[in-house]
């Protein structure tokens, strides 16, 4: 296909930088981080905080995610807090203890950032962030 969609370009991106995200935190001491982890990490990275809504966007049930933040809470990456705006629901965040692989995750995909603009170029680079950032939020 002479101009493939850009989805497609977007998602081997994606799965580019989190395949050696997870790969290179292993190599850091930081093992068995899965792709599911990482997906919840980012969200709340990028402020996403009820469950419901990180379910939402990684298209699983809430029970499915309730599971998944319980695994990744004994694991020392998230906790769970009572949302101070609705009694009835819960916010997650990282774990207050969870500084070192913040700081080891956040290290790994600075490096990558730098390999990719070595690669297209810092002309390419400005130019990638400033589409990027014209992107809708989702609500």
């Amino acid at each position: 296909m002479d101009n493939p969609l850009l989805i497609l370009d977007l998602m081997r991106a994606f799965y580019w930088f989190d395949e050696q995200l997870r790969a290179r935190l292993a190599q850091r001491g930081w093992p068995g981080i899965t792709r599911s982890q990482s997906l919840v990490l980012a969200n709340i990275a990028n402020g996403v905080v009820r469950p419901s809504h990180i379910a939402t966007n990684l298209g699983v049930s809430r029970q499915a995610m309730s599971q998944l933040l319980g695994e990744m809470a004994e694991d020392g990456l998230v906790e769970t807090l009572p949302d101070p705006d609705d009694r009835r629901a819960q916010r997650v965040g990282f774990a207050s203890t969870g500084g070192p692989i913040r700081e080891a995750a956040s290290g790994v995909l600075r490096d990558l950032e730098a390999e990719l603009a070595k690669a297209a170029g810092d002309k390419a680079m400005t130019g990638l962030r400033r589409v990027l950032a014209a992107v809708p939020q989702a609500d």
